[in-house]
């Protein structure tokens, strides 16, 4: 995942990754700050290597909102607040990653397209991600209807540009 990641956008990573990256770890299994920081040299084959100036401050936030904790071994694990907003920001990736096979299969144009699109997307998603904490409930229940309504046009685009598909076969 993050080395494909990598390969389109280079060395820029982009504000939120880090904390959903070390959430998605964490859900895994508990690791140490050192831990995760090899774990990402090594998954990116060597093009990220986050510095424990950047690591062990948003462990330390992490901490402080909850959605990690430090065992008695000096290791983090993921709480279930934690487990909750992973999965919030999974299922936004989810439905990005439907929304962008539909644009792929436009060719080549909706593919450059695509790239782009969802390098726009993840920025956006990883910022929102950082911030889904902090949103009430009906922010949070606002903001999955508005994804939920524009997945299901997609699937109905989908089905229609099937339908013609079959009929035209």
């Amino acid at each position: 995942m993050l080395s494909n990641w990598l390969a389109r956008v280079g060395s820029a990573i982009p504000r939120g990754f880090s904390r959903h990256y070390i959430l998605g770890l964490l859900e895994e299994e508990p690791m140490t700050g050192k831990e995760i920081i090899d774990k990402a040299t090594f998954q990116s084959g060597g093009k990220w290597k986050p510095s424990p100036g950047l690591i062990y401050p948003m462990l330390g936030r992490l901490l402080e909102e909850g959605l990690i904790s430090e065992t008695d071994s000096g290791k983090y694990k993921i709480t279930s607040r934690g487990m909750d907003v992973a999965a919030d920001v999974d299922s936004v990736h989810n439905i990005m990653q439907k929304q962008l096979d539909v644009v792929m299969r436009v060719g080549n144009v909706g593919k450059f397209v695509a790239v782009d699109m969802i390098d726009r997307l993840s920025s956006i998603g990883l910022t929102l991600s950082s911030n889904l904490d902090k949103m009430t409930e009906q922010e949070r229940d606002k903001y999955k209807q508005f994804l939920l309504s524009e997945l299901k046009k997609l699937q109905e685009q989908e089905s229609k540009k099937d339908e013609l598909r079959i009929d035209s076969d």
